[in-house]
């Protein structure tokens, strides 16, 4: 999903931020837990599997625009990339496009759950630029949290805690998503997807229901049917 920047030095820092709502974004699309017919036990096991690549994964943190530039010019100097668009992280820029490229969800297998997860991204994307307009320092949670999330949203998907900032505090995922959707109202009305974010909401709603009545091993199966008869 790319969400368009309006200049380059917002860039870093609305990355950065983004990244204490990674595991709501995985969480929330988890729909990997098989890898060659067997139950791996993580729910989304393709971001495991995706990040073993060299350059792909969660981004280095960078304070501005210019050390980004500086990282590219030492990847290419050495031969790790020939062209950005090899730098394959879970988010990155794509200068050409004048985007922030979010690349955090799985696989989703419906219309109206991607619109939810598209206008979730939206809203996080363009609140925190305004954030950043108003003269706000966005949250920036340390690399070990970051990672540690990443991890627990691929392990456990909805039923996840999350660390929730710099002081290490935590909770649920899904108590934490409500927090998120309340806060990013106005900005979805006022970008006209406020039916789409407030469906996102449906999607732990409806995967658990299906979950508790036919078990895990069916659930997505289920859940896509689901969802494409709404």
């Amino acid at each position: 999903m790319h969400v368009g920047i309006s200049s380059a030095h917002k860039v870093m820092p609305i990355m950065t931020a983004l990244l204490q709502r990674y595991p709501h974004l995985l969480a929330l699309s988890a729909s990997s837990p098989w890898w060659g017919g067997e139950d791996t036990g993580y729910a989304s096991n393709r971001a495991m599997m995706f990040q073993q690549l060299p350059t792909a994964g969660l981004p280095f943190h960078f304070q501005t625009w210019a050390e980004f530039e500086g990282f590219v010019y030492d990847q290419k100097k050495t031969g790790i990339i020939d062209h950005m668009d090899e730098i394959r992280w879970d988010i990155r820029p794509s200068p050409h496009k004048g985007t922030l490229e979010v690349r955090i969800c799985d696989g989703v297998s419906n219309l109206r759950e991607l619109a939810a997860l598209v206008a979730l991204t939206h809203c996080l994307v363009v609140d925190l630029d305004r954030r950043l307009e108003a003269g706000e320092t966005l949250p920036n949670m340390p690399p070990w949290h970051v990672q540690e999330n990443k991890w627990r949203a691929a392990r456990y998907g909805l039923d996840a805690v999350i660390i929730l900032d710099a002081d290490s505090n935590e909770r649920l995922v899904t108590g934490d998503l409500i927090d998120v959707l309340n806060r990013l109202e106005p900005v979805a009305k006022s970008l006209h997807c406020a039916d789409e974010l407030a469906s996102v909401a449906d999607i732990p709603r409806l995967g658990r229901r299906i979950s508790g009545s036919v078990g895990w091993p069916r659930s997505m199966t289920e859940t896509c049917v689901l969802w494409s008869t709404r």
